[in-house]
């Protein structure tokens, strides 16, 4: 029987054992959000929880798909099973994921390692509710640790970042990073700063301004939320200097969180949010096919008549929500 036609209990017992084409397959029904997501959660779920979760995100152009490969490389060689979620940007003719980065790691990765990407799609909704699915799969199947990688620095970067245990955020010379960091909200979500690209000019300026903006937040109240103050690092991605101290700072806020309890209230919050997300989500669709009946064309038709108020309109549409 091929992969395509295995019950999905098969399918989910094949990838934990190790089959990378069922694994694949399993994550490809996530992706899709079709009716195969959900029994395949319910299997995952008990499964997952265990693995450290690092998200990776920073402008575009800052060297972040280099430093992910050499922090693979440099967890294939400590014997890690590491897997990466490459977050890319879609291609404008297909809406599939441009899979450079994911070409380049490979290169350097172990045998051991699995790199997925997945396409953004331009749906932010639809990306908030695959990369947790996708997470939990891997780390259901022993891939520890699990990076994801994102394309940038907005919106899409600051919820995939919230999927994380552990946020990084890279930043080089010349590209105004730790401005477009604190504007996007990065500051507060980054639990470490890597300076990449060290060996160029400006590079200790980076960190300057950095470090500044750390003790602005710290001034401001802002760290409250771990009591710990982000490490700053610099690497040179090119040549991988600095990538073993970058696991070294990810580790030691790893035990950080766990020691004063974070890393456990982080996953519960992302559960919640989870949650949250999928109702929003049922919530919209719901709303969409209210709104495309033909029984409410008569009052929608009033509304724009302006004999009938929108608010009014909204509340005698949201009584029929259930």
């Amino acid at each position: 029987m091929s992969i395509r036609d295995l019950p999905i209990p098969d399918l989910f017992e094949r990838a934990v054992e190790g089959d990378r084409r069922a694994l694949g397959r399993l994550l490809t029904h996530i992706e899709r959000e079709n009716e195969h997501a959900a029994p395949i959660a319910e299997l995952a779920h008990p499964l997952a929880g265990t693995g450290h979760v690092v998200g990776i995100t920073g402008a575009p152009g800052s060297g972040k798909s280099t430093l992910t490969g050499q922090l693979v490389k440099l967890l294939g060689e400590l014997g890690l099973r590491a897997a990466v979620l490459a977050v890319d940007p879609s291609s404008p003719l297909t809406g599939g994921a441009i899979l450079g980065d994911r070409v380049r790691m490979e290169d350097v990765a172990s045998p051991e390692t699995f790199i997925r990407s997945m396409a953004t799609r331009g749906h932010q909704g639809g990306l908030a509710l695959a990369v947790p699915g996708v997470v939990r799969v891997l780390n259901a199947c022993g891939y520890n640790p699990v990076l994801i990688e994102t394309v940038g620095v907005g919106q899409v970067e600051v919820d995939v970042a919230g999927t994380a245990d552990t946020t990084v955020v890279v930043a080089t010379p010349g590209m105004g990073d730790g401005v477009q960091a604190n504007k996007a909200g990065l500051l507060e979500l980054a639990d470490l700063f890597v300076v990449n690209k060290a060996d160029r000019p400006g590079a200790n300026d980076v960190r300057r301004d950095l470090d500044l903006m750390l003790d602005l937040s710290h001034a401001t109240g802002q760290d409250q939320r771990t009591g710990l103050r982000p490490e700053i690092i610099m690497t040179s991605a090119l040549t991988g200097e600095g990538a073993p101290e970058m696991w070294e700072a990810i580790e030691r806020h790893r035990a950080a969180i766990t020691a004063n309890g974070q890393l456990e209230q982080r996953r519960r919050d992302r559960d919640v949010v989870e949650v949250r997300n999928r109702l929003l989500v049922a919530a919209e669709r719901r709303v969409d096919e209210l709104l495309s009946a033909e029984s409410h064309a008569d009052l929608l038709d009033r509304v724009a008549a302006r004999s009938v108020a929108p608010a009014t309109a909204s509340s005698e549409i949201a009584q029929q929500l259930h």
